[in-house]
């Protein structure tokens, strides 16, 4: 049996749960998840409860006898930064939901998530982002300088490994200016 054949009922869940998640102008159907393998985001509204959602994951784990992984569970509140606030600080969604459990994770303003590769988030800072992948950069270059390669093998190192190692990131999550130049006085000095 595949993956998606086990997925693909839990999506069905939440299409037919009466969940409302986000309303996307001129889109008639509502977002209401991302599945891809084994990773699922959720979307939710402010009149959405989270336990509404445990439900539906709890049901689909015991008919799949698949296993949710709680302990990847993060919360991005969207909303005005008092929303936001007022969501980490007290765990709650609303006032009338119940408390979320202490050990799912509500991300605060400026702390980054990965989801499927992209770095998303409030406020969160896209040049720092970036900073992991030129950390990696660094290192593959250095890995390679040892081999003293040609002019002609720095040439094609570079595109292999900046443009390689770049090329995901910058689709998703775009790459700022300074990030840009970063990198070419990178290529520069490599070759």
């Amino acid at each position: 049996m595949d993956f998606q054949s086990l997925i693909e009922p839990l999506a069905a869940l939440l299409r037919a749960s009466h969940l409302q998640g986000f309303k996307i102008p001129a889109n008639e159907e509502r977002l209401i998840a991302n599945l891809f393998v084994d990773d699922t985001t959720t979307f939710l509204s402010e009149f959405d409860n989270f336990e509404d959602l445990q439900k539906i994951l709890k049901n689909w784990c015991n008919a799949s006898t698949a296993k949710f992984n709680i302990q990847k569970t993060e919360i991005i509140p969207i909303g005005t930064p008092e929303f936001r606030a007022k969501v980490f600080n007290t765990q709650r969604m609303t006032e009338a939901s119940e408390e979320i459990p202490s050990h799912i994770h509500i991300v605060k303003d400026g702390e980054p998530v990965r989801i499927l590769g992209a770095w998303v988030g409030n406020k969160i800072d896209n040049e720092n982002i970036w900073s992991t992948q030129l950390n990696k950069i660094d290192q593959a270059l250095k890995r390679w300088e040892k081999s003293n390669p040609t002019i002609e093998g720095r040439k094609l190192i570079t595109q292999m490994t900046v443009g390689g190692m770049t090329q995901y990131l910058t689709q998703v999550q775009g790459m700022p200016a300074a990030v840009e130049k970063k990198l070419e006085r990178r290529a520069k000095i490599f070759i």
